[in-house]
């Protein structure tokens, strides 16, 4: 009798044992009236998924040039960030003047952003010359879409002395649209997403169409902008298809995290894509080829290691 209350002691005993602790990883990503947040999430679901002794969550931040610095302070494990704000953080040009951070690494590129400039159907704004004196959005601070607002407003002209800029997240520009507190708004964001659909839904609105000539000026002042096409129907009453600069997002860690690591993330993102994809369609181009074309910064080491192993051909600016 005593063995057996021994034996039924012990297993008490034993079930009051906690399980492991996992580690915690945290993913940078944007507001939540953007793509960056979703797919941050739907990301953290396949590490929590996928990857013993790992549990990731998604953190709302002021997305890309806020991401590149929580990467490099050891604040955030992972980070997506716009292509052309990850270039100058690596290389300390741009909004990175004077503090590169050399430490970032790319662990692939996840889809492209499309450069949406939208306004009110009442505003009468049909084109970019129309902002000159207007209220626009032009992004949240610490954010990709206002290192695209400005390339593209100076590649043609027009500074920030010659509108009223606002800086507001996507939510916040969709608000302030609605209520008439301000006239236009640049989103850099995956098609179609959420602030503008809602905004959609309620109001006529209009995606402003850049000229040949204001497109060509932008890909020429910033190299990692390509132009693509926002395709009509992806908001109510846009139905025609709309040429627009669309730009590359790179998922970014530091160098400091261990190759192991690396290479178990970006094994599991790429054999569980269709988790991505259930989270949100941008992830319909979150494909290999995707990254060894689009990716702006060498790999790290462990992402390296799985793209090699499955035979991609990796260009020579991408290895470390």
């Amino acid at each position: 009798m005593k063995l057996v209350k021994a034996l039924a002691a012990s297993a008490l005993v034993s079930l009051a044992v906690p399980a492991v602790a996992q580690e915690q990883l945290s993913i940078a990503t944007g507001g939540t009236g953007g793509v960056y947040y979703p797919m941050g999430g739907g990301l953290a679901e396949v590490i929590n998924n996928h990857i013993d002794g790992y549990s990731a969550t998604a953190e709302v931040t002021g997305a890309s040039v806020e991401n590149m610095g929580l990467v490099a302070t050891g604040d955030a494990d992972l980070a997506i960030g716009l292509a052309d704000t990850v270039a100058q953080a690596y290389s300390g040009t741009g909004r990175f003047e004077g503090q590169q951070l050399p430490m970032i690494r790319a662990v692939g590129s996840l889809y492209a952003n499309m450069v949406q400039i939208v306004a009110l159907e009442s505003s009468g704004i049909t084109s970019l010359e129309d902002l000159r004196g207007r209220r626009v959005s032009v992004g949240a601070p610490g954010s990709g879409t206002e290192v695209n607002a400005d390339a593209i407003l100076q590649a043609n002209g027009i500074t920030y002395d010659d509108i009223e800029e606002q800086r507001l997240n996507f939510n916040e520009t969709a608000d302030a649209l609605a209520n008439g507190d301000i006239d236009a708004g640049f989103w850099s964001v995956g098609a179609p997403t959420s602030s503008i659909l809602n905004l959609a839904t309620t109001n006529d609105i209009v995606i402003i169409q850049l000229t040949e000539e204001e497109l060509a000026a932008a890909a020429a002042a910033d190299p990692t902008f390509a132009i693509t096409t926002l395709a009509g129907g992806n908001y109510n009453g846009v139905d025609e298809d709309i040429t627009v600069l669309g730009i590359p997002n790179v998922l970014v860690a530091s160098s400091e995290m261990s190759d192991d690591l690396a290479y178990a993330i970006t094994r599991a993102m790429f054999e569980n894509i269709a988790d991505l994809q259930a989270v949100h369609p941008a992830a319909n181009e979150t494909t290999v080829e995707f990254t060894m074309s689009a990716t702006p910064i060498p790999l790290h080491p462990g992402a390296l290691r799985y793209y090699e192993e499955i035979g991609a051909e990796i260009p020579d600016d991408l290895r470390p």
